[in-house]
């Protein structure tokens, strides 16, 4: 929880490829009190199956800048992994894999095998930042 001398981060992770919570992302929570410091590791965490981390430690006093180390590439292979032996690809499906625009399948299926979301923070502010996740791209916003 942010004090009047802290802030406070909190996130979780939406696939928005199929619509549910990402879990068993992990994740980092690093700072530094200013531009020019090095990183510290606060903490890791990992999703849970709201696509939540609840364990995120608190942010020393003075930070100025956070960041959160997503690594998606785990999760989007245990994705493909389940779904893989879940269905069988269908002759539509095959055939657009084929064309030549079609991306080159990939071991995890991944685009983006990590995901480093830097934002700067004021003491005494609580920062939600949720991921939204697929397989080619992501985007994320400072929620309440």
């Amino acid at each position: 929880m942010s004090t009047e001398s802290t802030a406070s981060v909190s996130t979780h992770i939406l696939d928005t490829s199929v619509g549910r919570p990402a879990t068993s992302v992990a994740v980092s929570l690093s700072a530094r009190s200013g531009a020019r410091e090095q990183w510290v590791v606060l903490g890791r965490s990992a999703t849970d199956t709201g696509g939540r981390c609840r364990d995120l430690p608190a942010l020393p006093e003075g930070t100025t800048h956070v960041r959160l180390d997503f690594e998606t590439e785990a999760y989007f292979h245990s994705q493909n992994h389940s779904h893989s032996h879940s269905q069988s690809h269908s002759h539509s499906q095959k055939q657009a894999e084929a064309q030549q625009d079609a991306p080159a399948p990939r071991d995890s299926g991944a685009f983006f095998p990590e995901v480093a979301i830097t934002f700067a923070v004021t003491p005494g502010e609580h920062y939600h930042v949720p991921l939204l996740l697929n397989p080619f791209g992501y985007s994320v916003y400072r929620g309440s």
